[in-house]
């Protein structure tokens, strides 16, 4: 048998994946065995031109079973599709909220929930809390009542689960922890937690918070799965990142710092993109030689109706000496916003809900849409406390030019951009700043 040179091993080491937009465009693109999840994000925003923030996910997608997983930055991508069905596909997608319990682990971890936080009355900080759950010797566990949908029935039984380091098991005998009482649901080693895209009445589930436990490898039917509800948002967000830590530990951790050491290393040589973050922009005052911070809220507020009026005088002023050739201000004024990757035109409030939970439901999550009540109006999409709010943007006239509000005419815009800047720096009458365009990206 003749011998293999090494231009052919290297071919047979490549292998083709597939990757799709939201659009339902797809990329084809040619992989070593040993790309990382990471690795295709990296060259995905390359190609199209995109922000490299961290936030990109590449997201397995089961059609036919309705479920969908963020893939950990270090899963090798080929791996992972070796297991996928036919019909399964990779999507890129934006997810916020992927390290995010790094940075907010009691918005992720719940005292309630969490048996370590009972035991120490709730006096644990949250670099402790964190630095427990990646511990193998001295791990917390995660504790709460959960639905399960009982196999080959439609019926769901209400159950008291805790989930370890070891599975996650359920309690025979009410809340009792007793190991007697206490029978294996799932092993984590084996298996992946997905969020259910499908609706509470496709299985009859008794809250629309629906997460499943899929075996990872070999083919897998609805028999095979093990269907869960939890009772609100924030509880289904603490099992599922419960899951993942336990199951990943320190690879979590070293992911989420991998873009942090990587962006210090070369800080020297370029120049950082701006964050708008809500941590590091704070209320000034410029009406003097030098500025100031503003601690009082209330002269904080009144500092950025100020601005917002500042921003409204200085588009009067050049919409007044504006070019002649230039297109009429007030006809670009009410078009300019749709070349936004935060503006996503008529879509329906259930989408931009969609769109929210796939993006991570982190505070200051936001977009921009066409109203479906009012055909002259815009509706700001808000996330703040993983729940989702909307705020009706009217248009307002004065003097025969057309302003946007979103607080009846206290605060006026003569565009949608100059509003949302506004909001990225200041809080105003929102529960809290616009802090993550809701985008999608078309390959």
């Amino acid at each position: 048998m003749p011998s293999c040179s090494p231009d052919c091993c290297l071919y047979q080491a490549v292998e083709i994946i597939k990757v799709f937009s939201e659009d339902g465009v797809g990329k084809v693109v040619e992989v070593p065995a040993h790309v990382t999840a990471r690795d295709v994000c990296q060259l995905l925003v390359y190609k199209s031109h995109c922000l490299d923030d961290n936030c990109w996910t590449l997201v397995e997608h089961h059609p036919l079973l309705g479920l969908e997983r963020c893939l950990e930055d270090h899963e090798m991508v080929v791996q992972v599709q070796a297991c996928m069905s036919p019909e399964s596909k990779f999507l890129f997608r934006k997810n916020y909220a992927k390290y995010e319990f790094f940075r907010n682990p009691l918005n992720f971890f719940p005292e309630q929930m969490v048996a370590w936080c009972q035991e120490s009355n709730g006096t644990i900080p949250p670099s402790q809390l964190l630095q427990n759950f990646l511990n193998s010797s001295r791990c917390p566990e995660i504790q709460g009542f959960l639905y399960m949908k009982e196999t080959g029935r439609k019926s769901w039984k209400k159950l008291y689960m805790f989930l370890r380091r070891s599975g996650l098991y359920y309690s025979t005998k009410g809340i009792s922890k007793e190991p007697r009482h206490l029978q294996l649901l799932s092993d984590l080693e084996e298996n992946s937690v997905f969020t259910m895209t499908t609706g509470k009445k496709v299985h009859n589930a008794p809250t629309d918070y629906q997460f499943c436990i899929k075996p990872t490898k070999g083919t897998t039917e609805l028999k095979d799965l093990k269907m869960l509800c939890a009772e609100d948002e924030q509880s289904r967000t603490c099992w599922m990142t419960g899951f993942r830590v336990f199951k990943y530990g320190i690879l979590l951790y070293q992911n989420y710092k991998i873009p942090h050491q990587r962006q210090s290393s070369v800080s020297n040589f370029t120049t950082p993109v701006r964050s708008v973050s809500e941590n590091s922009l704070v209320a000034m005052d410029f009406s003097g030689r030098t500025g100031r911070v503003i601690d009082n809220p209330v002269e904080a507020m009144s500092a950025a109706m100020e601005e917002g009026h500042t921003w409204r005088k200085r588009s009067q002023r050049m919409n007044v000496s504006g070019h002649p050739s230039s297109p009429h201000p007030s006809s670009l004024n009410s078009v300019i916003h749709r070349t936004q990757l935060w503006f996503h035109g008529r879509i329906m409030r259930e989408e931009s809900h969609r769109m929210m939970m796939q993006q991570g439901q982190v505070d200051g999550l936001f977009l921009l849409r066409d109203s479906q009540s009012n055909p002259k109006a815009f509706v700001l999409t808000l996330c703040h406390h993983q729940k989702v709010r909307h705020f009706q943007i009217l248009p307002y006239e004065e003097d025969g030019q057309i302003f946007f509000s979103l607080d009846d005419g206290s605060t006026k815009f003569t565009d949608l951009i100059h509003l949302v800047e506004f909001y990225q720096l200041n809080r105003g009458v929102l529960p809290c700043k616009l802090k993550h365009p809701c985008t999608m990206v078309a390959l």
